[in-house]
Parts: C-alpha cells; structure tokens; sequence
C-alpha cells in the first residue's frame, strides 16, 4: 500500500527499516544533468523548471526533519515514477522516462496528503530517445504478466468476496490472503493511476485528513479487522465485498493501459522493497490477520519478475550489479522458505509468531537487496543516456 503511515507502536523498528532501506543510495552521484529536487518539511525546491524529454534523473535530497517522498506526476495524478521512504538528512537518485509534456514534481513530507508541487515540463519532440528493443520486449512481456495477474486475482477475490456475502467467517479468513496475492506481485502499476489504491488497499491510517472511518474506509483491510478484530460479518461488510469487487474489476480493466517503462520497471521494483520494509516486516499491513509473509512473498516475487525481465541489458551495462542482484534475491527467496508453515509455497508462518530475531533477519535481507535494486534503473538506461 502506498504511502505508509507510522504509528507509535512502530515507530522505532520503522525507523530503524528506513534508516537502511532509504540511506542505502545517500553516497551515489547524480550526473551534472540532474534536476536536483531538494525536499524540506514545507519546501520542494527544483534546479529546472524544464528539461529534456527521454532519461531524465531526478537528484533528491531531503532536508527536512520527516521522512518524505518524491513524485514525477502527469498533470491528471497519474504517477509517472515515485521514490518513497526517503529519510531525513539521506540523498537518493530516481531515474525515469518521460515523453514531452507538462508534468508535476512532488514532494511528500510525513507521506501524508497530496504533497508541495512543482509545475515542470520535458521538452523535445514528444518522443524519448530510440532505446534497445530488448527493453522494449521486456516492457511488452510486463504489461502481459500484469495483466495476467489481475485476471487471475479476480476469481480468487469471489472466492474471498463470496463468503463474505454468505457471512462465513471461517471461508473468508482462509480465502483472506490469497485473494491480494496478485495485487501484491504488481503493486506500482496499480498505485500508479492514483484512484485504486485508496479504495482497495488503504489502512485506518491511512485515511487521508477529513475522511471519516466509519463511511470512508473501503477494501481488503477494513475487511481484514471485520474478521480476525470484530469477528463478525454484517450488512456493512456484505456491501464492502461487493464495492471491492467493482474496485478491483476497475484495476483489472486498466491495468493493461498504464504507462510501463524501463525504468518504471526498475523503480518499481524498488518500491516493492520499501513496501516490504515499511509494512511487512514491521507487520503493519496485516496488523489483524497477520498474514504479512504472504505479502511479503508476493512483493518479493512482483520485484523479481521484473529485474529477470531488465536483466539482460542490465547484466550487460553493470555485471557486477546482475551479480549481486541474482545473489540477494536467491538470498531473500531462500530466507523465506524458513518460514514457510506448510507444503503450499503461499503457507507461511503467522507473524505474530515471528520473533525479534528473525523479524531483524527479514529486515537485513531486505535491506541488503533493496541498496542493489536501487541502482536498478540506471544501470538499465546507462548505454542510452
């Protein structure tokens, strides 16, 4: 879920995730083209108000006192890219694509609202510069394995919707985490189009200023408490499963449009990580049903398929980054199966059965794949700059 809020019950293992997951790129050097975005806690301040359409890289340093985030926006609220989690007093570079056009940089101080906005515009032909056709195959090959996994998410979102209406608390307990599954393989790409994500994916706290619990908290979450916290199932939930069914029949018919790119791949990927730092292993996100490794699995796997989709190139511009990117991932995959609770590769251990030790172990391994992935994008558009 995007924009994660912190609580006081987890401030300081989120910290503590963050100060990792978003200093783990403070040291890089951004190249003397960079549109230096410097964030503050009232202030998002560019070096260009225009810039060349194509590659254009974003050199991000936060010097405010929250954690913040940085957006490249259409003009509609679209994301073009994001980088979320980056922590005071850090530096980051985000690598994009963008075609000729008006667009927005945003900086989000607390993760929270609609952020300070800075009107910008890529100038050129309306056309990025001609890129390796192995990119463009791996584009083609995302979009179809996005696509796949919301249609194949939906009847698994009736199996969990239909015992909600049925009022069988047991059936839609089970049917609870494999139903998110597919959501959570190609999280960006659903987030990118702004509207989805809060009505599907949102927590309690995460309900935007002036939104009122009881009317507007919607989706799988509000569920979640419904049945595992409330332990009952009434008219009220009966009626939210039917709206998450319309919602998500809205993602599965869009999903296939977004804008897909190189680099939004990579970044995605990226931000695939940081929801596993900021949610799963503090387990905020299934705070009832405590169901966080399915996510984290699923987040896992999200970001996998689309670095063996850049990897070629990838692995042919930053060997050495392919080299450490193969060896984390098969770290983190295998880190994983020691939690596994049963034969299905989605039975994972309850996470509230998931000691200090081991919840830190999950955290490094995190941490030691995301500092890799975030140099991702770069290496991907390295030979076409």
């Amino acid at each position: 879920m995007r924009r994660a809020r912190l609580t006081a019950l987890t401030a300081v293992t989120t910290a503590a995730a963050l100060a990792a997951v978003t200093g783990c790129t403070e040291k890089s050097k951004a190249g003397d083209d960079a549109v230096k975005v410097t964030a503050s806690d009232k202030k998002c301040e560019v070096s260009k108000k225009e810039f060349p359409a194509g590659h254009v890289e974003l050199a991000v340093e936060n010097k405010g006192s929250k954690v913040t985030e940085v957006y490249i926006l259409f003009p509609d609220d679209r994301i073009v890219t994001e980088r979320e989690n980056i922590g005071p007093g850090t530096k980051q570079n985000l690598t994009a694509e963008v075609k000729a056009g008006a667009y927005r940089i945003a900086c989000v101080p607390g993760m929270k609202g609609k952020g300070i906005r800075q009107d910008v515009r890529a100038t050129g032909g309306g056309k990025v510069a001609e890129r390796d056709p192995r990119l463009d195959k791996a584009v083609a090959e995302y979009r179809a394995y996005t696509q796949a996994q919301a249609d194949e998410t939906m009847p698994k979102v009736k199996v969990f919707t239909d015992a909600v209406r049925k009022g069988d608390l047991a059936a839609a307990k089970k049917a609870y985490a494999p139903s998110r599954i597919g959501w959570e393989r190609t999280e960006p790409v659903a987030e990118s189009f702004g509207d989805i994500d809060p009505k599907v994916d949102v927590r309690a706290d995460g309900l935007e200023e002036g939104q009122d619990l009881a009317k507007d908290w919607t989706g799988w979450h509000r569920l979640e408490r419904a049945l595992w916290k409330d332990k009952k199932i009434g008219q009220r939930e009966k009626d939210l499963a039917t709206r998450l069914d319309k919602d998500l029949t809205d993602w599965q018919k869009r999903v296939g449009k977004a804008e897909i790119t190189p680099s939004s791949m990579a970044n995605g990927a990226k931000e695939l990580l940081d929801e596993v730092a900021t949610g799963k292993v503090t387990g905020e996100e299934e705070r009832y049903s405590h169901t966080d490794l399915v996510d984290f699995k699923a987040n896992v796997e999200g970001a996998e398929k689309a670095y063996a989709l850049l990897r070629p190139v990838a692995a042919e511009n930053d060997p050495a980054l392919a080299k450490e990117l193969d060896k984390q991932f098969a770290a983190l995959d295998k880190l994983l199966d020691t939690h596994r609770a049963g034969p299905d590769s989605y039975t994972f251990t309850s996470y509230e059965k998931v000691g200090k030790a081991d919840r830190k172990e999950l955290h490094d391994g995190v941490n030691a794949l995301a500092e890799p992935l975030s140099k991702l994008a770069a290496a991907v558009v390295k030979k076409s700059k």
